[in-house]
C-alpha cells in the first residue's frame, strides 16, 4: 500500500486554493467598480496625439504679405502654407522657449535632417529668423513627436507633425517669405 496523500486531501487543498484565488480577484474587481457595475473603460493619454484638421480650418490671418507664403500665429501656434495656386494648409505647431518676432521674413537656409538645438533628430528644418538669443527655425523631430521644449533650454524650434513640415517644405526655397502674426 502506498503512503501518498489520501485523495480528499488533495482535493480539500485545491478547493481551498480555488476559493483563496477568486477571493482576492473578486475583491480587486470590487475595488475598481462602484455599486457592482463594470467601469467603462479610461481612454490612456498618448504622448503625442494623431494629427486632425479642423473641419473649418481658420482663415489666414492678413497683415504682412500677400501671395506664396508661409503664415506663422503665435497667438494662435498656427500655421497656415499658403501656395502659389491650390488650398491653403493649416496646422497647429509648439513653439520653441524663443518666440519669434512678428514681421515678415524670408527662408535663410534649409536643412533636410540635422540634431535640433534640444538635442532632437529632426527634419525638414526651415530657418526664417535670427533672434538675440536663437534661429527660429520649422522642424519635425524624426519620431513624430509634438511635446512641448525642456523650459530650461534656449530653443526657437518650431515643431510641428512630420507630415504638416513636409508641406512647410515643400512651399519653401531659400528667400521664401514667412509671415508671423500676433
Amino acid at each position: 500500500m502506498s503512503r501518498g496523500i489520501p485523495s480528499w486531501m488533495a482535493v480539500s487543498g485545491l478547493t481551498a486554493g480555488a476559493m483563496v484565488a477568486v477571493s482576492v480577484l473578486a475583491f480587486q474587481a470590487n475595488g475598481s467598480t462602484s455599486a457592482g457595475h463594470a467601469a467603462a473603460p479610461t481612454p490612456r493619454p498618448t504622448a503625442t496625439k494623431p494629427h486632425s484638421a479642423p473641419t473649418t480650418p481658420p482663415p489666414v490671418p492678413q497683415g504682412g504679405d500677400t501671395g506664396k507664403r508661409i503664415v506663422y500665429s503665435l497667438s494662435q501656434n498656427r500655421v497656415w502654407v499658403v501656395p502659389k495656386s491650390g488650398p491653403v494648409s493649416t496646422f497647429l505647431v509648439q513653439p520653441g522657449t524663443v518666440p519669434a518676432t512678428p514681421g515678415v521674413y524670408y527662408v535663410g537656409n534649409r536643412i533636410a535632417a540635422t540634431i535640433g538645438s534640444d538635442g532632437k533628430k529632426v527634419e525638414h528644418v526651415v530657418f526664417f529668423e535670427y533672434t538675440a538669443e536663437a534661429w527660429v527655425a520649422f522642424s519635425a523631430q524624426i519620431d513624430d513627436k509634438v511635446t512641448p521644449p525642456d523650459p530650461h533650454l534656449r530653443t526657437g524650434a518650431v515643431r510641428a507633425h512630420r507630415a504638416d513640415a513636409l508641406k512647410i517644405w515643400n512651399n519653401t526655397v531659400h528667400g521664401s517669405t514667412v509671415v508671423v502674426v500676433k
